[in-house]
């Protein structure tokens, strides 16, 4: 797909925009996107346009709310004065935050992600082998490091205290929301955020079945229903 296009269609949802390297790593993932979408189920949406704002517009919209580009920039400038932490390519490990996608799926919001904060280290939960070959073929395809997919479900990983607690957790349109909220807050570290892009309809949810502290639903761009939810220990 022509990436003039891609960033054109992109643009209602992020601030600033991608590079063309990056741009390139989105078109080289729909074609990815479409060529394993014929021999097996990873999203009813056929259409490369759509599959750019719903997809990738969604997942940047998450990615720019939770690491915002200033931010980037002042760590990058840090590296220059000593009493500050150095660029974040050269970052200790705290400050390489470790992101837990559950039920990634065809990869949204975890890998666009991994493209607008490379420094994060990813872990994708998907139970689905054939799904979760395609997650590490678009990881080897788009050249993405500190990337680990762990084929199992979000409440077998949940109930092994061995399993490393997540900075940050991530969670989009997966089945059985009310069942699976509370595992993903079990998979949080102390202090860490959990992002939600979600329907209006299950935000009731997120009160009821966790005690975490919610910020205000953020409106998806493009969507009437919609919503990017962010909560914290």
């Amino acid at each position: 797909m022509d990436t003039a296009r891609i960033a054109a269609l992109l643009q209602p949802f992020l601030e600033p925009s991608l590079s063309p390297s990056q741009l390139d790593q989105i078109s080289t993932y729909i074609d990815l996107l479409l060529r394993w979408n014929a021999r097996i189920n990873l999203t009813a949406i056929r259409h490369p346009e759509e599959i750019v704002t719903r997809h990738f517009g969604e997942s940047f919209f998450l990615a720019r709310h939770l690491f915002p580009k200033s931010v980037a920039r002042t760590l990058l400038s840090a590296n220059a004065d000593s009493t500050h932490p150095p660029a974040t390519s050269q970052l200790p490990e705290p400050f390489a935050p470790h992101v837990l996608d559950i039920g990634s799926g065809a990869g949204f919001p975890a890998l666009p992600l991994k493209l607008w904060a490379p420094h994060i280290r990813l872990t994708l939960i998907e139970s689905n082998h054939k799904k979760a070959a395609f997650l590490r073929e678009v990881a080897r395809a788009l050249t993405l490091t500190n990337i680990n997919v762990i084929i199992d479900r979000a409440e077998v990983l949940a109930a092994r205290p061995d399993f490393p607690r997540a900075e940050v957790v991530t969670l989009r349109a997966v089945e059985h929301f009310a069942a699976i909220l509370p595992q993903a807050v079990t998979l949080m570290a102390p202090s860490a955020t959990l992002a939600l892009l979600v329907g209006a309809a299950q935000i009731p949810y997120l009160t009821t079945l966790t005690a975490l502290k919610w910020c205000p639903q953020i409106p998806v761009p493009q969507s009437h229903t919609r919503v990017l939810s962010i909560g914290v220990h």
